[in-house]
């Protein structure tokens, strides 16, 4: 008889998708062990995501171990409500609707998927196509007023985002985000929303956790 998979995941868009299936794919650096999973993106991105995750998850609570779910607070029509709130709701909603406690979690980006972008690693800047351009990526942030000068991060990471790439004239795309995930280091990240989802994932997935159902 096959194992039970370890993971779905519900996500609000096919960026989203895109960039969990590259951290995925980068067991050995989250400090997890080989998992499998599937992720699917709601037909109704953010708002669908908050609204019918525990229609969509509920004839799955049987096939998999653990689920997931992921949006962006900005544009998930609950901006009012504060992530953590937002997050408990629906991880108590889910567990309501079949997900014993602790095997359903969920992620509310702050303020969207592109904050996970703005790591300092070198790599953000070829997955952009801008490692031949002149100036830096951030000096260039800078100059347009999009990234403060004592910032770390953009206040708009969307918007950044979709700036460095029209300058480049690469592309926007969802492989973007895969790219970025697999070859960005997230060593000494101090986003918050990323520390969830890697806490969450070595709470269930590490070396040494016991397999649950």
């Amino acid at each position: 008889m096959d194992a039970i998979p370890d993971l779905i995941a519900l996500v609000a868009d096919r960026n989203i998708e895109y960039a969990l299936r590259g951290l995925l794919s980068r067991h050995e650096a989250l400090g997890i062990r080989p998992i499998t999973y599937e992720v699917f993106s709601h037909p109704l991105h953010d708002p669908g995501c908050w609204t019918d995750a525990r229609n969509f998850l509920r004839p799955y609570v049987n096939q998999y171990r653990y689920s997931l779910v992921m949006f962006d607070h900005e544009g998930s029509g609950r901006e009012r409500q504060e992530v953590t709130e937002l997050e408990k709701d629906l991880e108590d909603c889910l567990q309501r609707h079949g997900w014993a406690e602790g095997r359903a979690r969920v992620i509310v980006l702050e303020p969207e998927l592109e904050i996970w972008v703005w790591s300092d690693s070198p790599q953000v800047d070829s997955c952009l196509g801008w490692q031949t351009h002149q100036p830096d990526l951030r000096t260039w942030l800078r100059q347009r007023n999009l990234l403060a000068p004592d910032a770390f991060k953009p206040a708009d990471p969307k918007k950044a985002l979709e700036a460095a790439l029209r300058e480049v004239k690469t592309p926007r795309s969802s492989a973007i985000y895969r790219q970025l995930a697999e070859q960005v280091s997230f060593r000494g990240c101090v986003d918050p929303c990323f520390n969830r989802f890697h806490t969450i994932l070595t709470e269930w997935f590490s070396y040494q956790a016991p397999s649950q159902r």
